[in-house]
């Protein structure tokens, strides 16, 4: 699985203009499975997000976590993650799990998220053509991969 985490003021995400999902302080996950992923990494990658010390504290040093804060997460697909740019102009996602493998990872690492924080997380919708806007905190952009675990 990879994901990129933004540390945002706000963020949202609309759907035909209307918003299905919304955020004050806190971080937005972008969210993608690579073809031939399980949810062995769910929780790992979990507990990376919300413990991640990406806040500031009363020094202005990055010490907190989502946790310490009881900032909120926005989780949002997208397959766009696993994009192979190697060949020719246009990107190919044949490393991007299909949605019968894919939707049901996103579904559970937003379960596992909402039961480690106590609370509903927001998210758009699995496959649908989405307008994202966030206001970028930092701006702190941080990507992760469970295969490369760094």
């Amino acid at each position: 699985m990879r994901v990129v985490i933004q540390r945002v003021k706000e963020a949202s995400v609309a759907i035909d203009g209307a918003i299905v999902g919304q955020i004050g302080k806190g971080l937005l996950v972008l969210f993608a499975v690579e073809e031939g992923e399980g949810d062995e990494d769910l929780d790992w990658l979990v507990g990376k997000i919300v413990q991640m010390r990406i806040f500031s504290d009363a020094e202005g040093l990055m010490n907190l976590s989502l946790e310490d804060v009881g900032g909120d997460i926005l989780v949002v697909s997208q397959f766009t993650l696993y994009a192979q740019t190697k060949k020719g102009n246009r990107p190919s996602f044949i490393r991007s799990a299909k949605p019968v493998t894919a939707e049901p990872l996103y579904e559970l690492f937003v379960k596992k998220l909402e039961e480690r924080l106590g609370k509903r997380v927001p998210t758009g919708r699995f496959g649908a053509d989405m307008a994202v806007s966030l206001l970028n905190d930092g701006p702190v952009t941080i990507t992760m991969d469970t295969k490369a675990r760094e």
